[in-house]
């Protein structure tokens, strides 16, 4: 029972992380003056509490692209061609989670 457990954890993160990867695609291609755009690209203004400091939305993208290898890529730009950022969901739908 212990590795159908995990299977389906790791499948789980693999969805998670899929579908966070095409929402972000599907923003991207809104445009700046749109609400989601502004606040997924949002910097917090006022000053953080102590602690380890929360990751924003866009970091999440960002790591979540790092473990595909396209984590130094313009990810905003790769959105607008629609057939390239689908090859590059379902390249993290298929990611081995450790």
């Amino acid at each position: 029972m212990k590795i159908f457990r995990k299977q389906v954890v790791f499948r789980s993160v693999r969805v998670i992380k899929s579908r966070r990867i095409r929402w972000a695609g599907h923003v991207a291609c809104m445009g700046e003056e749109r609400g989601p755009y502004r606040i997924m690209l949002m910097k917090p203004e006022r000053k953080r509490s102590l602690g380890r400091p929360r990751h924003r939305c866009v970091d999440n993208i960002r790591i979540d692209l790092q473990e595909v290898g396209c984590g130094y890529m313009d990810w905003i730009r790769l959105a607008q061609d629609r057939d390239r950022w689908r090859m590059l969901v379902s390249a993290v739908m298929n990611l081995r989670v450790p």
